[in-house]
């Protein structure tokens, strides 16, 4: 009935996000102060999380983790236990606006119902989470190293647990303040608590702009509950390949960070691709940590710059040209577009879909 109900209203998704943002503001106007100023990205996400709940509910484990994991990730937005009453009737009822005359009584029912579940388990995760809402990090090192990208360090002032592979979200108060945005770490965990960065300002990307080109050494920004299941499984044995795009090569380094304090016997296989040979703003690294590790090999490609040296073309279609990979773990990192047709090769490759994780980013 859930999935039924959402097929009504789907093509309005805009009109229903934007119906449900006012109805919780006329009828509290205080709780506007925890949202940004700038409501379009929002709006998008709160759909996301819609339709990944409706879309999930037949896994009841993988619906589980995910709004345990939402919960915990929502403490940073000040949200209180209360709220999620105010968003449950502003949600059925934009709906019901917005279904016509085939919505009835049972659909409604069925809403509440889920909504009690989804709340339960989102304010469970939050009151499970011992970490603070957020910390608070002093950038300690900034670098242009391309026209749209940087890469920075930060110095967290309380301890931060992740795991290399894990994404974390984060807020620039100074220049766009209630923002928040995705990046993963290139690091594994070091005991100087230092995260490095790799950020590419995207269009108009509000908070992308402002990491690569306002950001500097001494501003405070703001890290929430690290997320993502993207890491090493120590007890594989089979070779790996990274597969990467632009800045995708964040958390792939992270891992790459992992692999060499302890692996000895498997063999590790990066495709870095980008636009241009500029965009491979890492690649002198990269370079090195192959000639001090004889297990990694790098493979790189350009798909716009015809004078370049490397591979040419998609880094999906240079990994199709290597191989065969059918016995190899997978991790790919990068664009929605990047991720899709590289899912879609090793598809075509017949390597099997428990071998590969991803990370799928953007602005």
């Amino acid at each position: 009935m859930l999935k039924e109900s959402w097929s009504l209203v789907e093509e309005h998704q805009d009109k229903v996000a934007g119906y449900f943002y006012a109805r919780i503001f006329l009828s509290h106007p205080d709780l506007r102060d925890l949202f940004p100023v700038h409501m379009d990205v929002q709006r998008a996400r709160l759909l996301n999380a819609i339709v990944t709940a409706v879309q999930t509910l037949e896994d009841p484990e993988k619906f589980d983790d995910y709004l345990r994991a939402l919960g915990r990730d929502h403490r940073k937005f000040h949200v209180e236990p209360a709220h999620y009453e105010v968003v449950g009737g502003a949600l059925i009822e934009a709906m019901r606006q917005f279904a016509g005359e085939q919505w009835g009584v049972e659909y409604d029912q069925a809403w509440a119902d889920a909504y009690a579940v989804i709340a339960a388990k989102m304010l469970a995760g939050a009151e499970a989470d011992t970490n603070p809402p957020y910390w608070y990090a002093e950038v300690t090192a900034h670098e242009r190293r391309a026209t749209d990208i940087a890469v920075f360090t930060v110095m967290p002032l309380q301890p931060l647990e992740y795991r290399a592979g894990q994404y974390l979200s984060l807020e620039c108060p100074r220049f766009q303040p209630r923002l928040w945005r995705t990046y993963s770490p290139a690091n594994a965990p070091r005991r100087d608590n230092t995260l490095e960065f790799h950020v590419r300002a995207v269009g108009a990307g509000w908070v992308s702009s402002a990491l690569v080109r306002r950001l500097e050494v001494g501003d405070m920004i703001r890290l929430a509950a690290p997320m993502g299941s993207m890491n090493l499984d120590r007890r594989s044995t089979r070779d790996a390949v990274f597969v990467a795009g632009g800045t995708g090569l964040a958390p792939v380094k992270s891992l790459l960070e992992e692999l060499t304090r302890y692996n000895r016997t498997r063999w590790v296989h990066v495709f870095f691709g980008a636009r241009t040979r500029e965009d491979l703003y890492d690649l002198a690294e990269l370079n090195r940590l192959a000639a001090r590790y004889p297990w990694l090999s790098v493979v790189t490609a350009c798909s716009e710059d015809p004078t370049f040296p490397g591979e040419q073309g998609n880094i999906s279609d240079v990994v199709a040209r290597y191989g065969p990979w059918n016995e190899h773990d997978f991790f790919v990192s990068g664009s929605g577009k990047m991720v899709k047709a590289t899912l879609r090769t090793l598809a075509e490759l017949q390597v099997p879909s428990v071998r590969i994780k991803y990370d799928s980013f953007s602005d």
